[in-house]
């Protein structure tokens, strides 16, 4: 279970990458946006989310490991695979 100190840090994470969403979407909204610029910024966004998600995927599995449900490797394994 993700605590509320984890929790408060996985909203804020994911309120800054939705400001990079939108400030993508203002830089491809201008005329003759920058095609380098905006392709940096879906790249830092994609890693920012990509972050997040790993964290969520290391809760996940530690909430499996803790309450006794993953008994083997392999089955772990199909939940990084999922995930990931």
């Amino acid at each position: 279970m993700i605590g509320e100190k984890d929790k408060d840090a996985m909203l804020n994470r994911l309120a800054r990458i939705e400001g990079q969403l939108r400030g993508i979407q203002k830089m491809i909204s201008e005329p003759d946006p920058d095609c380098e610029r905006v392709a940096q910024q879906m790249s830092a966004a994609r890693k920012a989310l990509d972050k997040a998600g790993h964290t969520m995927l290391a809760c996940m599995i530690e909430e499996h490991v803790r309450s006794g449900s993953t008994d083997d490797v392999a089955e772990l394994g199909q939940l990084i695979s999922k995930y990931a």
